[in-house]
């Protein structure tokens, strides 16, 4: 229901709204808020982080760093969302509208590998927080440790105790992104295991939040093509509908949302999708959409940008902390304005910061912009770019005295080399037309047009991948050596996406 990368989705519903927040790695701004209707049709409304703490140690990008599965909850009047940072520990952000403003972070418990944290308000009005943990820092993984915490949600009240250990559950590992709730009496932590691409779900249960917990596997890929179907949320309806939502690795696409019907089985465990009749279920590929009042308007994060509000639209995200020295929004006409920054050390761009990118929108699509570069330096360069752990580029290039069009690609650790052979540009700076055509399997073909008559293939196709526990980004960037001349610059007219090949 969002293919996209919206990746560990957790949501929550306020009124007639369903809320949703996803984790977003190094990408600034972070934790953006998506609203719904009724569960299909979303938009982003904000953001709740605009810049990642410490603010030096991500001035550049920390790849597989930044916030990690987040937990989003409305309790007392506010909303809540508790995140982790594998190498800080467990943050807390909230608002009063979910559009913001929202706080800044709060660290709640300070330490390396803590991850996928989640509060409980006990009805006996304890809190608490549950957390796992990430092996790559902390040096263990598989099991959940559970806290009291204080109300006000700023921090933990003792060290914490294991609740569910996976090393002691047959075939269990990789045990994490906990979600707690309560339910008649029970204490539930749904959690995935098992790994991102080929796990499952599984839901614990307790009469005592301090266990002892019973397990059971309550959705997995059973015969359908959906992989890995786990880690999410559990929301109901105003008519008391119960619906799952959860993500599927898919490579350079990145984590997708599924929606799954849920019920609750007459022995008292929940079960996802369609139910084997042991309970547990397989996901469902098309099924009736949750019941709500009224008509709901067809609708989709946004993905086009014509540049002509006074910000961004909300679905462009940073490698890293933003500088507002980077860009600007020209009014007449309206254009984006791209800085080329001086980069003394590097060209690679998954190392540059001021690369501005959005998730890949759909399976295929074509996105096309219209850009123009101003600069006397020579190495100066701008463009389009679909970039992940390899990337690709088409844009322009200042060569010596003439700008030419270039279009360069980098294997993954590798440097950048010539994708296809430069072409000056018959009108010197610009402007110029530049598209990629993205097709099934995440296969690009990029193409350019340079002087009026058309589109032209540009190099060979290439296959986009992910980047570390994120997916593919199309974008675009500026940048130049370090002594770029003041005033070097790329305009861009506008960004449009074109669902389908």
């Amino acid at each position: 229901m969002l293919n996209a990368d919206w990746s560990d989705p957790d949501a929550v519903r306020v009124g007639k709204y369903f809320y949703l927040t996803v984790s977003t790695f190094n990408r600034i701004p972070g934790l953006p808020v998506l609203r719904s209707i009724d569960l299909v049709n979303w938009t982003i409304i904000g953001h709740a982080l605009t810049e990642l703490e410490p603010k030096d140690h991500f001035s550049v990008p920390r790849h597989g760093g930044g916030v990690w599965a987040p937990a989003l909850r409305h309790h007392d009047g506010k909303f809540w969302i508790f995140y982790p940072d594998p190498d800080f520990g467990i943050f807390v952000v909230t608002a009063t509208d979910p559009r913001g403003p929202w706080s800044k972070p709060h660290p709640v418990k300070l330490g390396k590998g803590l991850i996928d944290p989640c509060p409980l308000w006990d009805d006996d009005g304890q809190t608490y927080l549950i957390h796992a943990w990430a092996k790559s820092r902390s040096g263990i993984n598989n099991r959940l440790t559970l806290h009291r915490m204080s109300p006000d949600g700023t921090s933990v009240l003792d060290e914490g105790r294991i609740v569910v250990n996976g090393d002691e559950l047959l075939g269990y590992r990789t045990l994490e992104g906990p979600k707690l709730y309560k339910r008649d009496g029970w204490y539930w932590i749904f959690a995935p295991a098992g790994g991102v691409k080929y796990g499952w779900q599984s839901a614990f249960r307790s009469r005592g939040i301090w266990g002892p917990y019973e397990d059971r596997i309550v959705l997995e890929q059973g015969n359908s093509p959906i992989n890995g179907p786990h880690q999410g949320a559990w929301v109901t309806t105003a008519g008391g509908e119960d619906w799952f939502l959860h993500f599927q690795d898919r490579d350079a696409y990145g984590r997708v949302v599924h929606l799954q019907p849920m019920r609750w089985r007459a022995d008292g465990w929940p079960v996802m999708g369609t139910d084997d009749g042991t309970g547990r279920g397989t996901p469902v590929l098309v099924y009736t959409k949750p019941r709500v009042d009224g008509r709901v308007k067809v609708t989709a994060p946004a993905t086009s940008d014509e540049f002509t509000g006074p910000e961004l639209g909300n679905q462009w995200v940073w490698q890293a902390n933003a500088n507002s020295a980077w860009w600007s929004l020209r009014r007449f006409p309206s254009r984006l304005r791209l800085v080329c920054w001086p980069s003394p050390d590097t060209h690679d761009l998954r190392l540059l910061p001021n690369v501005l990118g959005q998730r890949l929108p759909a399976e295929t699509f074509t996105a096309t912009t219209s850009m123009t570069l101003s600069t006397t330096t020579p190495g100066a360069r701008a463009g389009l770019v679909m970039l992940g752990d390899t990337y690709c580029w088409v844009g322009l290039y200042r060569d010596g005295d003439r700008i030419v069009l270039a279009c360069r690609t980098a294997a993954k650790d590798a440097p950048e080399v010539d994708a296809a052979t430069p072409v000056p540009v018959p009108r010197g700076r610009g402007p110029v037309r530049l598209r990629v055509t993205v097709t099934s399997g995440a296969v690009c073909q990029f193409a350019a047009n340079v002087d009026g008559h058309g589109f032209v293939p540009v190099g060979a196709p290439f296959q986009a991948t992910p980047g570390r526990w994120i997916g593919a980004t199309v974008g675009l960037f500026a940048t130049g050596p370090q002594h770029t001349t003041p005033g070097s610059a790329a305009e861009f007219d506008w960004f449009r996406v074109r669902p389908g090949s």
